[in-house]
């Protein structure tokens, strides 16, 4: 059905619009009042804001779901923005994972975890985080005066004597009955009265308790849990009382600059300023502030880990109100969300936008210097090799294996002196059988230069061999081979970090303080690390697969299964009987008889 039929036949009803190119991928998602108007309005006007008309270059198709109102039409939106990540939806600009604060109190005796993930586990979150050398530390710290248990459930179960942690005093050894269960949970609870920012609580408590074992003479007892409030304290001092009423909420607040956007989050716990976080924002081009900033507040708090009962703006955003119907549905109790006027919360809103002017321009002078440095390593690069352009797009290639094991070729590619790994490529080697470098990187390179993805991935500008004249020499034959002799290529040896070009008797020796040669080195080291970490991934697989060919009863199809569920020798280990017999195909028999083998 062409689109100007499926215009016509849109809805007048709420509901969210998902934008899609040539390809079927989502490129941008969208709410409505009313689906009629709102996607009619993209196709019928011609005055749109130049990011929505770049996007409307790449529309080829959209879908629309019809909701029952407006706020399930945002809690949808927000559902698939967070799974998709469409190109021209105002997202947060890393598109990693930002940590938590995992405890796990669905555990008998909960542990501490840093993780990347939201499960519906029953465990509690604190988070996102986005400082995470500041979270280490606090991690750190909380495992000196919290020692809760470190290993996992199989360690746990399987344990028959305490570990390390246990005789440094950094665990109570409930793995083998040492811990007394209510002085644990007790010490559960403190944790977690920290972690609700609720610190001078934690602190009064512990001072009762210190005071009570030195009263009763237990003063080793006392020792440490005055150690225990030292450190809190410490962590204490660092903060600022922000608020005489004692209330938990957050201050957001937004700074915009020529290409960049940055929001500051003030944690306010308790009245005190108990942490604050810095994002910065893309796909902001085209939009208003009050967008971004309702952009900033769909996905932030879509994905954290508890909503406080009120969130202080430093300016109004876009469909304020229905956000916070939507948050409100979220946390299960009423959120509101509203710009101060005057007194105290205003100055601290005010404190939150400064705070992220500030943050965006320390961001942008860093950008300028990485920029400047990019661009003048490849111009370097340029003169100091005597090429004709510009090296903008340069490939690295990089052979690992073990005599000739598990052999796997690396590509790299860096555009404009940075990488860009959504062009990187692995490559298994398939026709070599013995140790032998030189015909490996010819496979690898006749690979990544010919067939589909020659066509694939554009041409680089320059190619970069780890190694010396025997590499060069055959990844030359093969480029000369595909008519593609015309692109420059250098060998880096490492021992010396000598540069051999096609023909030249001597190599090149680049100053070692020189831009252009530490850019080389960037590409080559880059390739190394990404060959090597697929060679281990293999390697491992390989080890898991000897393993299971020793169990009887697991044939090639249940290792196959096996291989596909756990990955890895140490995870598989790790698996309780009940996972094994999650496994597809595998029967009791055979998973017991696999748990008997690993767990001898």
């Amino acid at each position: 059905m062409d689109l100007e039929k499926k215009l016509e036949l849109l809805p007048e009803r709420p509901g969210v619009y998902l934008m899609k190119d040539r390809r079927g991928e989502i490129i941008y998602v969208g709410k409505a009042v009313n689906l009629k108007n709102r996607v009619r309005s993209y196709f019928k006007s011609h005055d749109h804001a130049p990011k929505v008309r770049a996007m409307l270059e790449h529309v080829a198709d959209f879908e629309y779901i019809v909701t029952d109102s407006e706020v399930e039409a945002l809690a949808l939106e927000c559902n698939f923005i967070k799974k998709e990540h469409p190109r021209y939806n105002i997202l947060l600009r890393d598109d990693k994972q930002y940590p938590y604060l995992k405890l796990t109190v669905n555990e008998e005796f909960p542990r501490l975890l840093i993780t990347r993930r939201l499960k519906e586990d029953g465990a509690r979150y604190f988070g996102p985080y986005t400082d995470v050398g500041a979270l280490n530390d606090t991690v750190r710290l909380l495992k000196k005066v919290f020692p809760l248990r470190t290993c996992s459930p199989h360690d746990f179960a399987h344990r028959d004597r305490p570990c390390l942690n246990f005789h440094i005093k950094r665990c109570l050894g409930p793995c083998t009955g040492r811990a007394d269960r209510a002085a644990y949970q007790e010490m559960v609870k403190e944790l977690t009265l920290f972690l609700e920012g609720r610190q001078e609580v934690l602190v009064k408590r512990l001072k009762g308790r210190m005071e009570a074992a030195a009263a009763g003479l237990r003063f080793e007892e006392a020792a440490e849990l005055r150690d225990q409030v030292a450190a809190l304290e410490r962590v204490l001092e660092k903060q600022k009382v922000v608020s005489l009423d004692g209330e938990n909420q957050d201050v957001v607040a937004l700074a915009r600059g020529v290409t960049e956007a940055c929001v500051q989050v003030f944690q306010v716990r308790h009245g005190k300023l108990a942490a604050r976080e810095t994002f910065f924002l893309k796909g902001t081009e085209g939009h208003e502030r009050p967008a971004v900033l309702a952009g900033f507040l769909k996905d932030y708090y879509s994905r954290a880990a508890a909503l406080p009962p009120t969130i202080l703006l430093a300016e109004p955003a876009e469909d304020q109100e229905l956000l916070a119907q939507y948050l409100s549905r979220l946390a299960g109790r009423r959120v509101s969300i509203r710009v101060p006027q005057r007194g105290a919360k205003k100055e601290l809103a005010a404190l939150a936008a400064n705070n992220a002017t500030l943050a965006l321009r320390e961001e942008e002078e860093l950008w300028a210097h990485r920029e400047a440095r990019t661009e003048g390593a490849v111009a370097a690069l340029k003169a100091a090799l005597g090429l004709e352009r510009l090296p903008r797009r340069i490939e690295g290639f990089d052979i690992s294996n073990i005599q000739g094991q598990e052999a796997v070729a690396a590509m790299v590619v860096f555009e404009d002196g940075r990488p860009r790994k959504g062009h990187y490529r692995r490559f298994r080697i398939r026709t070599v059988l013995q140790a032998n470098d030189f015909a490996m990187m010819a496979e690898a390179v006749r690979r990544r230069y010919s067939g589909s993805l020659r066509d694939k991935l554009p041409l680089p500008d320059l190619i970069l061999i780890d190694g010396g004249k025997g590499q060069l020499g055959a990844a030359r034959a093969v480029l000369r081979e595909l008519g593609l002799a015309g692109i420059p290529t250098y060998g880096l040896a490492k021992q010396h970090e000598e540069l051999y070009a096609e023909g030249s008797v001597e190599p090149l020796l680049l100053p070692r303080d020189s831009v252009a040669l530490q850019l080389l080195q960037q590409v080559r080291d880059e390739a190394h690390r990404f060959g090597i970490t697929y060679h281990r991934s293999l390697h491992g697989r390989e080890a898991l697969r000897s393993e299971l060919e020793e169990v009887p009863g697991i044939g090639p199809r249940r290792r196959k299964a096996l291989l596909k569920h756990f990955g890895s020798l140490k995870r598989l280990r790790e698996a309780t009987l009940e996972e094994l017999l999650a496994v597809p195909g595998l029967t009791r028999p055979a998973a017991e008889a696999l748990y008997a083998h690993l767990h001898g």
